[in-house]
């Protein structure tokens, strides 16, 4: 059991809520390759690091297989304080012909922790949109007209296969599961002028954006103590409700949890002792 350092990230669209400061934070990098271990055995370590050493022992058998030493996840929570670029992420395949070996491509999934109200974001595009229709939208630089804007509650999930077109609008609080893998091409960036960091990659775009994807946001059912919020080939996110009773996790070696307590505190406990979420 390894307890981790968070990494802020400052973001254009980034608010005060993960970390008050002066700078807006976008992303808290709680769960990825570069993270450092406090405290134990491992503490200073990065997870990449202890994960070359420990392997299946500590990756599982289903990841090591696929991925050998990588730690395949970048788990991270999202202050949207503004809308975030409209963008789009490769596959796997995709990602390795466009970037070069090694590289992954992107499916990720959102779970709303707070949503101000009117909150919207964007998932796909509009039905009947086709790889021309969404070229001509850019080059006009009407791509709003052809996306698919949707309404955002806390609650909701949205699992995002890569080659979707999608954004994040303000007032969001997202918890996001994700490949491991920051590989991002923008379409549009809401007119703010350009960065270092922040540039369009109009062609990449189109060479991997899958029109045909319209993501089903998942709402907010009755609460039940272990909810299955999404599963996908990559990862599977579940919602624990505690009220105070312990929960037994058990990976059966195939896998690894990464814990996260978004509300109240949450004791886990090992054989390698506690640690205090």
């Amino acid at each position: 059991m390894l307890q981790l350092e968070i990494d802020f990230r400052a973001r254009v669209w980034g608010g005060q809520r993960l970390k008050a400061g002066p700078d807006n934070i976008g992303e808290a990098w709680i769960a990825y390759e570069h993270n450092r271990v406090k405290g134990g055995p491992h503490a200073g370590q990065t997870l990449a690091e202890v994960a070359a050493q420990l392997g299946p022992a500590l990756l599982g058998s289903v990841p090591w297989s696929r991925t050998g030493a990588r730690f395949p996840l970048l788990i991270k929570v999202l202050d949207c304080e503004d809308w975030l670029s409209v963008q789009v992420h490769p596959n796997d395949i995709q990602a390795a012909r466009l970037e070069g070996h090694g590289a992954f491509g992107k499916t990720e999934a959102w779970h709303i922790l707070e949503a101000a109200s009117g909150a919207r974001l964007i998932a796909g595009t509009r039905p009947g949109v086709d790889r021309d229709a969404l070229a001509a939208a850019i080059a006009a630089g009407s791509v709003l007209d052809v996306v698919a804007f949707r309404d955002a509650r806390a609650g909701d999930t949205v699992l995002m296969p890569a080659g979707t077109m999608h954004a994040l609008g303000p007032g969001l609080l997202i918890y996001e599961v994700q490949q491991t893998s920051d590989l991002t091409y923008r379409v549009w960036d809401w007119d703010r002028p350009a960065s270092a960091g922040r540039s369009l990659h109009i062609a990449q775009s189109l060479e991997v954006v899958d029109p045909e994807s319209h993501p089903r946001i998942r709402s907010q059912r009755e609460e039940v103590a272990i909810e299955r919020l999404t599963s996908c080939d990559y990862f599977t996110l579940d919602k624990h409700t505690l009220g105070g009773a312990a929960r037994h996790l058990d990976t059966r070696g195939r896998s690894f949890h990464v814990v996260t307590a978004v509300a109240g505190d949450v004791l886990v406990s090992g054989r390698a002792g506690a640690h205090r979420l």
